[in-house]
């Protein structure tokens, strides 16, 4: 978990195959901590084709039924289903705008939002631009995009920099 705040959470990303993954990623982590979906985020690259939205967007039936089996990750079939809508509604997104990238940072006016705060506490689990995010990927088609996973995704991507402000990472986290 260290590791990951120190390298990754909350750097700023704008490539599609990352936003993809980590889009996944938030919402196969709803109900379940960040650590768990971490520590099988390896599983998930294997079992997902490396996270290609292409391959993932064509599975069947009888994928979802190997995912199904595959102990290394979360075996929920409505997870998994989303998975799999999630790529088809990216690719169609991706293909209206250029990018994902250049879709999703609209919601932070492709500035990460940098917030002041110095105790855990005061972290909010969703803001309007989360609540925004989920109502416009709702009404694209995703799923598991709710304001509360839209908030985790876009700390997560460095929309947001929600490091505490005496976080060594709290400025290096701005673009």
């Amino acid at each position: 978990m260290c590791d990951y705040h120190d390298t990754e959470w909350g750097v700023p990303k704008h490539d599609d195959q990352a936003l993809f993954e980590y889009l996944i990623l938030e919402g196969a982590q709803a109900g379940l901590s960040w650590e768990t979906v971490l520590k099988k985020r390896e599983n998930y690259r294997k079992a997902f084709a490396g996270f290609d939205p292409r391959r993932i967007a064509r599975y069947t039936e009888r994928d979802v039924e190997r995912l199904l089996g595959d102990a290394g990750i979360i075996r929920n079939r409505l997870k998994i289903r989303a998975a799999i809508t999630n790529a088809q509604r990216f690719l169609e997104v991706r293909k209206e705008f250029g990018s994902f990238d250049a879709f999703i940072w609209r919601f932070v006016d492709g500035v990460p939002l940098r917030s002041r705060y110095t105790d855990f506490a005061e972290i909010p689990a969703m803001t309007p631009q989360s609540g925004a995010m989920s109502k416009e990927l709702k009404r694209r088609g995703f799923k598991f995009v709710g304001p509360t996973i839209c908030y985790a995704f876009m700390q997560a991507v460095g929309m947001v920099n929600d490091h505490l402000i005496d976080c060594p990472r709290y400025n290096a986290c701005q673009q």
